[in-house]
Order: C-alpha cells, then sequence, then structure tokens
C-alpha cells in the first residue's frame, strides 16, 4: 500500500491567514489615497505637500529594502510578518490620532517599512507551505493579495470617506481591526524556515548577535550578463510606476479641480483599477511571447500617457479611467518581463539581491516624478504639470522600445523573460534558497 504523501505545514488554515496579513499590510498603504484631499483641506496643505506625503512611502520602501531585504531568510517569515503587521497598526495608528504634517509624514515611514518587510516574507511563506505541484496557484495568491490589497486599501477608503461619518478616522478605525484579525491569524501559521537555518542565522562570527541584526545598507547589484535587459526593463515598469504614483498622489485633485467630482469614492476607484490592471498584466506575461512583452509594454505605456494627457486637456473622465488600466497592463506587464530577466538569467544565490535592485529602480521612479510633478503644479498649474510628465513618460517609453530593436552582439545570446517553470509573476525562489523579494511586486503605494 503506497504511502500517502507528506502534509505541508500549518493546515489549509495557514496559507490563509498568511494571505489576509499580506491583504491587510498593503491595503494599509493606500488607505491614504482618497483622504489626500480632506488632509489638504484640514491641514491647509498645499499640493506640493501632498505629493511629498505620498513620496516618503516609497522611500520608505526603499530604505527597508535595501536594508532588510533578506530579514526573513535569517530569523524566520513568521517574525518578519509579525513585524509588518505592527508596523501597519503603528501606521494606522498615527494617521488616525493626526493633528499635522510630521504625524503623516511618520505614518507613511512606517508604512513603506512594513510593505518593504511583508512582501518578501509573505511571498516566501505562502511558497514555503504550498506543495510542489501548487508552487504556481501559491504565487497567484501572493499576487491576489498584494495587488489585491492596493486596490482594496484605496476603495474602502474612498466609500468610508464618501459615505459615513469621520472620513479621516473610521478607515483607519477599520484598517486597525482587520490588522488586529491577521494578528490572531498567524497563530494558526507555523514557522516555515528550517530551525537550524535560523539558529546560524542568529549565531553568527564573534562580532556578537547584535551585528548580525544590525540593519546595513546592501548597494543593488546586477549581475552585467543580464544588465541590459535588466535596465529596459525596470525603465519600462518604472515608468508605470511614475504614472501610478502620480494618480494616487493628485487623482483627487484632478476629480475635484478639473472635473468638478468631488468624489471620494470615484478617486478610489481611479487607483483601484490601475492597481488591478497591474495584476493582470503580470499574469499575462505567463502567456506573451517573451520578445513581444516588453515591445508591447512599451506601446501602452505611450497609450496610457496620451490618454492621461487627454483627460487633462479634455477635461473628461473615460480617459482617465481607460488610461489608469492601459497603464497598469503595461506596468504589469514591464515588471513580470524584468522578475522574468532575474529568474532566467541570475543564479539563484545572487537572485534576491537582483531582484531588490529591481525594485529599488521602481519605487525610485515612484517617489521622484511625483514630487517634480508637486514642483511643476505650483508653477504652472495642474493641466500643464500632468500633460508635461505624460510626455516625459511617452518618451522615457519610446527610448526602451528603440533600446529593444538593436540587435544583440554577434555571440551573445539573448537573456531568457519568463518561463513556465519559474513564472514573472513569482521571484522568490525556494525556502532553500536565500532569496525573498522585496516589497511591493508591485507594486505601487
Amino acid at each position: 500500500m503506497p504511502s500517502a504523501p507528506p502534509r505541508r505545514p500549518g493546515g489549509p488554515l495557514a496559507p490563509a491567514a498568511v494571505a489576509l496579513a499580506f491583504w491587510v499590510t498593503m491595503a494599509g498603504t493606500t488607505v491614504p489615497t482618497p483622504l489626500y484631499p480632506l488632509y489638504q483641506h484640514a491641514f491647509g496643505f498645499t499640493t506640493f505637500t501632498v505629493t511629498v506625503v505620498f513620496a516618503v512611502y516609497a522611500l520608505g520602501v526603499v530604505a527597508g529594502l535595501l536594508t532588510l531585504g533578506h530579514l526573513s531568510d535569517r530569523i524566520g517569515r513568521r517574525p518578519v510578518v509579525l513585524a509588518a503587521l505592527l508596523l501597519a497598526s503603528a501606521a494606522a495608528t498615527l494617521f488616525e490620532l493626526a493633528d499635522s504634517l510630521p504625524w503623516l509624514l511618520a505614518a507613511r515611514v512606517l508604512s513603506g517599512f512594513g510593505a518593504a518587510l511583508v512582501t518578501g516574507a509573505a511571498t516566501a511563506a505562502l511558497l514555503d507551505l504550498a506543495p510542489p505541484e501548487r508552487r504556481l496557484r501559491a504565487q497567484t495568491v501572493a499576487l491576489a493579495a498584494n495587488m489585491g490589497g492596493l486596490a482594496g486599501g484605496t476603495l474602502f477608503a474612498g466609500a468610508l470617506a464618501e459615505w459615513a461619518d469621520a472620513p479621516l478616522r473610521l478607515p483607519w478605525t477599520v484598517t486597525l481591526v482587520l490588522t488586529g484579525a491577521a494578528l490572531l491569524g498567524l497563530l494558526a501559521v507555523p514557522e516555515t524556515v528550517p530551525v537550524e537555518v535560523r539558529r546560524a542565522g542568529r549565531s553568527g562570527p564573534p562580532t556578537g548577535i547584535t551585528s548580525r541584526f544590525r540593519p546595513r545598507l546592501r548597494p543593488p547589484h546586477v549581475p552585467p550578463a543580464v544588465r541590459p535587459a535588466f535596465l529596459r526593463a525596470a525603465l519600462a515598469g518604472g515608468a508605470g510606476f511614475a504614472v501610478t504614483g502620480v494618480l494616487t498622489a493628485v487623482s483627487g485633485l484632478f476629480l475635484a479641480t478639473v472635473l468638478g467630482l468631488h468624489n471620494h469614492a470615484l478617486t478610489g476607484l481611479v487607483v483601484a483599477l490601475a492597481f488591478l490592471s497591474t495584476a493582470v498584466g503580470q499574469l499575462l506575461v505567463r502567456v506573451l511571447p517573451p520578445a513581444r512583452a516588453l515591445p508591447l509594454a512599451c506601446a501602452g505605456l505611450v497609450l496610457a500617457a496620451a490618454l492621461v494627457a487627454g483627460a487633462l486637456l479634455g477635461g473628461t473622465l473615460p480617459p482617465l479611467l481607460l488610461g489608469a488600466c492601459v497603464n497598469g497592463l503595461a506596468t504589469g506587464t514591464a515588471i513580470g518581463t524584468g522578475l522574468g530577466t532575474v529568474n532566467g538569467g541570475v543564479e539563484p544565490q545572487r537572485r534576491g539581491e537582483a531582484v531588490s535592485a529591481f525594485f529599488a529602480v521602481l519605487f525610485t521612479m515612484l517617489s521622484v516624478p511625483v514630487i517634480g510633478v508637486g514642483v511643476l503644479v505650483r508653477a504652472t498649474g495642474l493641466r500643464t504639470a500632468g500633460v508635461t510628465f505624460s510626455a516625459a513618460v511617452a518618451v522615457l517609453a519610446l527610448a526602451v522600445a528603440a533600446g529593444l530593436v538593436r540587435r544583440p552582439r554577434r555571440g551573445s545570446s539573448p537573456v531568457p523573460t519568463a518561463t513556465a517553470a519559474e513564472p514573472a509573476t513569482a521571484p522568490v525562489p525556494a525556502a532553500a534558497e536565500p532569496a525573498t523579494t522585496p516589497a511591493a511586486r508591485a507594486g505601487k503605494a
């Protein structure tokens, strides 16, 4: 009589609990999106200040990514996910109590660190908990939790702000309740990093345990063989991230000042469409021919920039909604292509470092252009700033597309993008490989 296959640790509740923790943490990062116009009115912000408040989140993600990106491989998945949830709770508490700008800035930084911790640890935990034949499904669950959280946070916050009382308090109360449920759910999650690995991470050389866990800056490094393909995908994905960042920061202002639509739920919908489309774009990489994925992403970015510019110039909503969807699809395709490049062209022991570099580029491009748009809005107005930014995104996408038509040098071989065995949507290797992904596969804040 054949023996039964070995059971995965934790039972059926463990993956659901990890996915909930992932979803809640990422949702907390986008709850402020439809609330920015309310904060602007309550605290007397300028548009530039709103863009700065948004951008510090991305800077927090980059800082956490470069200093703590591999922590779950050394001390375990559960403590890192727990730390991310505690950071999300602290950020929600600061937002709920906020009465001035410093509170908001501090909360956004904590949100960024939480996102930086949870994405790699939660995705790795979901992969650890899944049997090999269900690894692809676990990767899809991780993507759904990530992008679903980003979309869900802005949707429920917008709905509460529009149709409930205390719009600057109630969304954060709901966030805290959800975070509490996720913390309880962690009780059902076993630790998946082997004890001997955690012991090795805690012992270390004679310099002591403190030095082992002191955050250290890890300069991004990409192997020379994949740098051209890596850079093209990172620039295309970063251009899409920049558009998503601007939509997240100023959609409410555009709807109110240009269209006369003072509807917080609609603001949440615009941004949610961008995030959900980004998830779909990453899934598309599984079926698109590798040679066509990035050119299609570049074409989509140009089209999205034209649609956003048309919405600004014409003062109409449909092009903005369509532009958010097209930009998300293009961004997700570019991100999936870049992650596939890392999976196919970087040895497993360096994969986490290369993926960290990829997302460092993405989140830098998420934050810096948003601040630039804020400066332009103050100097020239929303329409001019938005059209100028859209033109810059289109130029960057066209430049990446132009680089794709160059023939590889004789004797060189193209770097693979993604394979059926290693889908681009989930670059996290198996638990034995010391490489977790950095925050926000996506995503965005």
